[in-house]
Protein backbone atom coordinates (compact mmCIF):
# COMPACT_ATOMS: atom_id res chain seq x y z
CA UNK A 1 0.00 0.00 0.00
CA UNK A 2 1.52 3.38 -0.97
CA UNK A 3 2.63 5.51 1.93
CA UNK A 4 2.52 2.71 4.49
CA UNK A 5 5.77 1.73 6.19
CA UNK A 6 7.45 -1.48 5.11
CA UNK A 7 7.36 -4.25 7.67
CA UNK A 8 10.62 -4.74 9.53
CA UNK A 9 12.05 -8.20 9.09
CA UNK A 10 13.33 -9.92 12.20
CA UNK A 11 17.09 -9.65 12.65
CA UNK A 12 19.04 -12.83 12.05
CA UNK A 13 22.05 -13.30 14.29
CA UNK A 14 25.34 -14.90 13.30
CA UNK A 15 24.21 -18.19 14.82
CA UNK A 16 21.10 -18.17 12.65
CA UNK A 17 18.81 -17.26 15.54
CA UNK A 18 16.03 -14.96 14.44
CA UNK A 19 15.36 -12.28 17.01
CA UNK A 20 11.57 -12.21 16.70
CA UNK A 21 10.43 -15.00 14.40
CA UNK A 22 8.51 -18.02 15.59
CA UNK A 23 10.51 -21.22 15.67
CA UNK A 24 9.00 -24.68 16.07
CA UNK A 25 10.98 -26.83 18.49
CA UNK A 26 10.72 -30.57 19.06
CA UNK A 27 11.80 -31.58 22.56
CA UNK A 28 12.69 -35.19 23.30
CA UNK A 29 13.00 -36.98 26.65
CA UNK A 30 14.60 -40.27 25.57
CA UNK A 31 13.86 -43.63 27.14
CA UNK A 32 14.24 -47.23 25.98
CA UNK A 33 10.64 -48.05 26.94
CA UNK A 34 8.94 -44.61 27.01
CA UNK A 35 10.20 -41.61 25.03
CA UNK A 36 8.48 -38.31 25.69
CA UNK A 37 8.03 -35.68 23.00
CA UNK A 38 6.85 -32.10 23.03
CA UNK A 39 6.39 -29.62 20.19
CA UNK A 40 6.16 -25.89 20.84
CA UNK A 41 6.07 -22.72 18.76
CA UNK A 42 8.43 -20.27 20.45
CA UNK A 43 9.05 -16.55 20.18
CA UNK A 44 10.85 -14.50 22.83
CA UNK A 45 7.48 -13.06 23.89
CA UNK A 46 5.13 -16.00 23.45
CA UNK A 47 5.17 -19.77 23.55
CA UNK A 48 2.44 -22.07 22.26
CA UNK A 49 1.92 -25.77 22.88
CA UNK A 50 1.50 -27.65 19.59
CA UNK A 51 1.60 -31.32 20.60
CA UNK A 52 3.01 -33.66 23.23
CA UNK A 53 2.83 -37.27 24.24
CA UNK A 54 4.76 -40.47 24.66
CA UNK A 55 6.18 -43.08 22.33
CA UNK A 56 5.73 -46.50 23.93
CA UNK A 57 8.22 -49.12 22.73
CA UNK A 58 6.42 -52.18 24.00
CA UNK A 59 8.52 -54.94 22.44
CA UNK A 60 11.00 -56.93 24.51
CA UNK A 61 13.66 -56.94 21.79
CA UNK A 62 15.92 -53.88 22.15
CA UNK A 63 16.48 -53.63 18.40
CA UNK A 64 12.73 -53.48 17.76
CA UNK A 65 12.31 -50.82 20.47
CA UNK A 66 15.06 -48.68 18.92
CA UNK A 67 13.50 -49.03 15.45
CA UNK A 68 10.15 -48.01 16.92
CA UNK A 69 11.66 -44.89 18.55
CA UNK A 70 13.44 -43.94 15.31
CA UNK A 71 10.31 -44.48 13.21
CA UNK A 72 7.99 -42.58 15.58
CA UNK A 73 10.31 -39.59 16.06
CA UNK A 74 10.73 -39.46 12.28
CA UNK A 75 6.95 -39.39 11.89
CA UNK A 76 6.74 -36.53 14.42
CA UNK A 77 9.28 -34.54 12.40
CA UNK A 78 7.32 -35.18 9.20
CA UNK A 79 3.99 -34.26 10.83
CA UNK A 80 4.96 -31.13 12.78
CA UNK A 81 7.93 -29.87 10.70
CA UNK A 82 10.06 -28.49 13.56
CA UNK A 83 13.05 -26.31 12.71
CA UNK A 84 15.12 -27.48 15.67
CA UNK A 85 15.33 -30.46 17.97
CA UNK A 86 16.38 -30.36 21.63
CA UNK A 87 17.11 -33.50 23.61
CA UNK A 88 18.06 -34.37 27.15
CA UNK A 89 21.66 -35.53 27.57
CA UNK A 90 22.38 -38.85 29.20
CA UNK A 91 23.63 -38.64 32.75
CA UNK A 92 25.53 -41.46 34.41
CA UNK A 93 22.97 -43.71 36.02
CA UNK A 94 23.71 -46.10 38.88
CA UNK A 95 23.21 -49.01 36.51
CA UNK A 96 25.65 -48.93 33.53
CA UNK A 97 23.41 -51.27 31.49
CA UNK A 98 20.48 -48.86 31.90
CA UNK A 99 22.67 -45.91 30.92
CA UNK A 100 23.78 -47.76 27.80
CA UNK A 101 20.18 -48.55 26.78
CA UNK A 102 19.19 -44.94 27.40
CA UNK A 103 22.08 -43.79 25.20
CA UNK A 104 20.96 -46.11 22.44
CA UNK A 105 17.37 -44.83 22.62
CA UNK A 106 18.71 -41.29 22.54
CA UNK A 107 20.78 -42.10 19.44
CA UNK A 108 17.73 -43.57 17.68
CA UNK A 109 15.79 -40.33 18.30
CA UNK A 110 18.75 -38.10 17.34
CA UNK A 111 19.28 -39.97 14.09
CA UNK A 112 15.63 -39.47 13.12
CA UNK A 113 16.09 -35.71 13.46
CA UNK A 114 19.51 -35.52 11.79
CA UNK A 115 18.37 -37.52 8.78
CA UNK A 116 15.57 -34.97 8.30
CA UNK A 117 17.89 -31.96 8.50
CA UNK A 118 17.12 -30.69 12.00
CA UNK A 119 19.68 -28.80 14.04
CA UNK A 120 20.25 -30.58 17.32
CA UNK A 121 20.75 -29.12 20.79
CA UNK A 122 21.52 -31.05 23.97
CA UNK A 123 20.91 -30.12 27.61
CA UNK A 124 21.72 -31.77 30.93
CA UNK A 125 18.68 -32.64 33.07
CA UNK A 126 19.62 -30.20 35.87
CA UNK A 127 19.96 -27.32 33.36
CA UNK A 128 16.52 -28.08 31.95
CA UNK A 129 14.96 -28.11 35.42
CA UNK A 130 16.79 -24.89 36.32
CA UNK A 131 15.46 -23.18 33.18
CA UNK A 132 11.85 -24.28 33.67
CA UNK A 133 11.37 -24.63 37.42
CA UNK A 134 14.18 -22.43 38.77
CA UNK A 135 15.77 -25.31 40.69
CA UNK A 136 18.17 -27.82 39.13
CA UNK A 137 17.06 -30.69 41.36
CA UNK A 138 13.30 -30.22 40.97
CA UNK A 139 11.08 -33.28 41.09
CA UNK A 140 8.92 -34.62 38.27
CA UNK A 141 5.75 -33.16 39.79
CA UNK A 142 7.32 -29.69 39.92
CA UNK A 143 8.33 -29.95 36.25
CA UNK A 144 4.82 -31.07 35.30
CA UNK A 145 3.29 -28.18 37.25
CA UNK A 146 5.54 -25.54 35.68
CA UNK A 147 5.08 -26.90 32.14
CA UNK A 148 1.32 -26.80 32.64
CA UNK A 149 1.51 -23.21 33.93
CA UNK A 150 3.98 -21.92 31.31
CA UNK A 151 2.04 -23.40 28.41
CA UNK A 152 -1.44 -22.67 29.78
CA UNK A 153 -2.50 -26.32 29.60
CA UNK A 154 -5.76 -27.48 31.16
CA UNK A 155 -4.00 -30.38 32.87
CA UNK A 156 -0.46 -31.50 33.46
CA UNK A 157 0.93 -33.79 30.76
CA UNK A 158 2.35 -37.22 31.63
CA UNK A 159 5.81 -36.92 33.20
CA UNK A 160 7.75 -38.04 30.10
CA UNK A 161 5.83 -35.61 27.87
CA UNK A 162 6.27 -32.83 30.46
CA UNK A 163 10.02 -33.50 30.52
CA UNK A 164 10.15 -33.27 26.71
CA UNK A 165 8.20 -30.00 26.75
CA UNK A 166 10.62 -28.73 29.41
CA UNK A 167 13.54 -29.57 27.09
CA UNK A 168 11.89 -27.56 24.29
CA UNK A 169 11.16 -24.64 26.64
CA UNK A 170 14.73 -24.67 27.93
CA UNK A 171 16.05 -24.52 24.37
CA UNK A 172 13.64 -21.77 23.36
CA UNK A 173 14.67 -19.63 26.31
CA UNK A 174 18.37 -20.20 25.69
CA UNK A 175 18.14 -19.35 21.99
CA UNK A 176 16.24 -16.15 22.82
CA UNK A 177 18.92 -15.17 25.34
CA UNK A 178 21.69 -15.85 22.81
CA UNK A 179 19.90 -13.67 20.24
CA UNK A 180 19.65 -10.79 22.75
CA UNK A 181 23.34 -11.12 23.64
CA UNK A 182 24.37 -11.10 20.00
CA UNK A 183 22.25 -8.02 19.28
CA UNK A 184 23.78 -6.23 22.27
CA UNK A 185 27.31 -7.14 21.15
CA UNK A 186 26.56 -5.90 17.63
CA UNK A 187 25.30 -2.58 19.01
CA UNK A 188 28.47 -2.20 21.09
CA UNK A 189 30.63 -2.87 18.02
CA UNK A 190 28.68 -0.30 16.01
CA UNK A 191 29.63 2.44 18.50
Amino acid sequence: MPGSPEPIAPAITSTGVSAGATVRILGIDPGSRVTGYGVIDFTPRRVRHVASGCIYARRDDLGERLCSIHREVGALVETYAPAEMAIEQVFMARNPASALKLGQARAAALLAGVLRGLTLHEYMPNKIKQAVVGHGHAGKEQVQHMVKALLGLAEAPPSDAADALAVALCHGNLRATLARLERAAARREAW
